[in-house]
């Protein structure tokens, strides 16, 4: 008989499905709904030490392809968020991932150190954010030695919690920075944010639709992209991945643990498909395993390189 019980550095999700960071995130009861319709585990908003008030309205624009966001880390601080995840412990019994990001590599540090107060099951650091460029600077993500930097400032600060570190596309190469990562500590890498950044304009008005002018793109759009960004990861270490990124479906799902991911997180599909789409995509998976006879999630993982090596 299937079962969806995956094990993600120690932590146990029954589901492969994780709530990606930025969506329905903020509250202990919105994190608890998303889990109640099936997520694995759930992840909170990328929070920092202090409040922001991030990128002013219109900051989150659909379109067919996907969403354009430049939503700029606005997140109500550290000690809200540590409210938030302890209110949701009376909630749920799902995992919680703790998102966090940083001016400074220091920043990186103490807003871990305060996060671990909440005492979340995973801690994950946000070093890929695309839409506060102009203000931080390049993603930590896009340098190997910030990258490192940041991973171990994060490790050093998160005691016993396993670390997860968020990847961008926009790199010198992931897979190789998955491997810095993994030198410096990381327990997980999630791959990947947003990519871009993008842009529309709205030709009534001749304008760019985004007060930011440009921002991170999300959606079946990036599927493909995020896909080989997984498939590279698992090249290039043996950490468990998060794979993240225009997942809608539970083919997607699949394609995701092929390549090479543990658990799938879910993001902008919400916003399309509503919270059903955990269930969704849960049926989906499981029907598919059980027409198998496959036992797990476990047993899909990287299944696709080993098919393309004996096809060589």
């Amino acid at each position: 008989m299937s079962s969806l019980r995956t094990v993600l550095a120690g932590v146990i999700l029954e589901s492969p499905l994780v709530l990606a960071s930025g969506v329905l995130g903020l509250t202990a009861s919105s994190l608890a709904r998303i889990a109640s319709a099936g997520a694995g585990a759930v992840t909170t908003k990328s929070f920092g030490t202090e409040p922001r008030a991030g990128h002013k309205g219109p900051s989150v624009v659909p379109y067919p392809q996907g969403i354009l966001n430049c939503v700029g880390l606005s997140n109500p601080g550290a000690d809200a968020m540590i409210r938030e995840i302890r209110a949701y412990r009376a909630l749920s019994s799902a995992p919680v991932i703790a998102s966090v990001f940083g001016r400074t590599v220091e920043e990186f540090g103490d807003v871990t150190a305060r996060a671990r107060e909440a005492v979340p099951d995973l801690i994950e650091a946000n070093v890929s954010c695309p839409n506060v460029a102009a203000e931080f600077g390049a993603p930590f993500g896009a340098d190997f030695e910030s990258c490192a930097a940041v991973t171990r400032a994060v490790k050093r600060n998160a005691g016993p919690i396993p670390v997860a570190v968020k990847l961008t596309v926009n790199c010198p190469g992931i897979g190789r920075m998955a491997r810095v990562c993994e030198e410096n500590g990381a327990d997980i890498i999630t791959a990947v944010n947003t990519i871009g950044p993008g842009m529309l304009i709205a030709t009534e008005v001749c304008r760019p639709v985004l007060s930011n002018l440009v921002g991170g793109v999300s959606g079946p759009a990036i599927f493909p992209v995020a896909l080989r960004a997984v498939w590279e990861v698992r090249a290039h270490t043996a950490l468990p991945i998060i794979g993240t990124g225009g997942v809608c479906t539970a083919d997607d799902a699949l394609q995701m643990l092929m390549a090479g991911a543990t658990a799938v997180g879910v993001g902008s599909a919400v916003y399309h498909g509503g919270i059903d789409v955990f269930q969704n995509i849960n049926g989906g998976v499981e029907a598919f395993l059980a027409e198998r006879g496959l036992s797990s999630p476990a047993s899909l993982i990287g299944s696709a390189h080993a098919a393309g090596r004996n096809e060589r």
